[in-house]
């Protein structure tokens, strides 16, 4: 028996092999470290925009540990789209969105409607509503406005309630929910 390595072996493509054996039989506990419930030993984040066609379907955290190379993905995935602006996606926010996927039950990625947005962007935004707040937790980075089909604005604003671990909105006009990593708070209907 031989034994070789691939050149092109990389240590992202090991952790997805690994990944891919292990996230159907991996538990899930509740409370991981007490913060979020539902978050579990492996966690995994699924979303797609409508806005670059692109999708994202990735483990970022291990047993304890965030894998670096896939929260800059997360980070370049959830920038503005209107002028490829990118920061620092707080992994809070990212924990939060997961937790509340996974105690809905649903294999269904979510649709991403905003996630960084640039002082430009907030600004535009803030001319044409007045549901735009001025310092908006997504010129940091700490928040998402999500979309479900298979859920309603209802079900997923329960979910991001139950993991108490930031803000929760409701727009159930728009159809999405928008999720933050700041103070425990929930607004709309």
């Amino acid at each position: 028996m031989t034994n070789t390595c691939s050149k092109g072996l990389t240590r992202r493509a090991l952790l997805g092999a690994f990944a891919a054996t292990t996230v159907v039989s991996a538990p899930t506990y509740s409370n991981a470290f007490g913060l979020l419930r539902g978050a579990g030993d492996i966690r995994r984040i699924r979303m797609y925009s409508g806005r670059t066609g692109e999708s994202i379907d990735m483990i970022y955290w291990i047993e304890g540990n965030y894998i670096p190379d896939a929260l800059k993905e997360i980070t370049l995935f959830m920038r503005d789209w209107r002028n490829n602006k990118t920061i620092g996606i707080d992994n809070r926010t990212v924990d939060i969105m997961t937790a509340a996927h996974n105690l809905m039950g649903t294999s269904e990625p979510y649709m991403l409607l905003s996630g960084y947005r640039s002082p430009e962007t907030n600004a535009m935004l803030r001319s044409r509503s007045s549901g735009v707040a001025r310092n908006s937790l997504h010129l940091r980075g700490q928040a998402a406005d999500l979309r479900l089909q298979s859920r309603s604005v209802n079900q997923m604003a329960r979910a991001a309630s139950a993991c108490a671990a930031g803000g929760v909105g409701r727009y159930s006009s728009s159809d999405f929910v928008h999720m933050d990593c700041g103070a425990v708070r929930n607004w709309g209907r």
